[in-house]
């Protein structure tokens, strides 16, 4: 987050600089506000620009064994940009390596990881294992001990990207 403040707030002179300097060009004939217009300009184009770029950083920072499989799109009233185009604000990654495919009586069945990561003020990482029952396609989150938690039991698509990287 001290990095993304330090770089705003460097756009933004930056920005200003090159107001500056047309403003010198053309002999202090542009109004005296372009400078800090520009400047503000400059922050806000890097803000908007790296909250778009947000999702694309995230993803490549991932093991090559990672695999996304869901992803929130949204807006932010404080964001009037994202109401025209929205941002990627969450995503859910797999991680391929932790599926342990096993039959359990009459039903396949595939235990796995799921990382979800969410755009804040400070980026969230949150993980939790997870239980799906291959042929009646439920999903099953696990605590702690590894007890499923039966009260969020719910039914994903078996075209679902989830499905064909667990059961498949």
């Amino acid at each position: 987050m001290l990095w993304t403040l330090l770089a705003i707030v460097v756009s933004g002179l930056g920005a200003a600089g090159i107001a500056l300097l047309l403003r010198k060009l053309t002999r202090n004939r542009l109004p005296r506000w372009i400078i800090p217009l520009f400047g503000g300009l400059g922050m806000l184009g890097y803000q908007v620009s790296y909250e778009y770029a947000w999702f694309e950083h995230q993803q490549q920072r991932q093991p090559k064994e990672s695999v996304v499989v869901a992803t929130e799109q949204g807006h932010v009233f404080w964001r009037p940009w994202s109401y025209f185009v929205p941002i990627t604000t969450a995503f859910t990654v797999l991680d391929s390596k932790s599926v342990v495919r096993q039959q359990v009586a009459d039903a396949r069945v595939a235990e796995f990881m799921l990382y979800r990561f969410e755009k804040q003020h400070v980026d969230h990482v949150s993980h939790q294992a997870h239980l799906l029952n291959c042929e009646t396609a439920e999903l099953l989150p696990l605590d702690e001990q590894k007890q499923p938690q039966l009260s969020q039991l719910k039914r994903i698509d078996k075209s679902d990207t989830l499905y064909r990287l667990t059961c498949l």
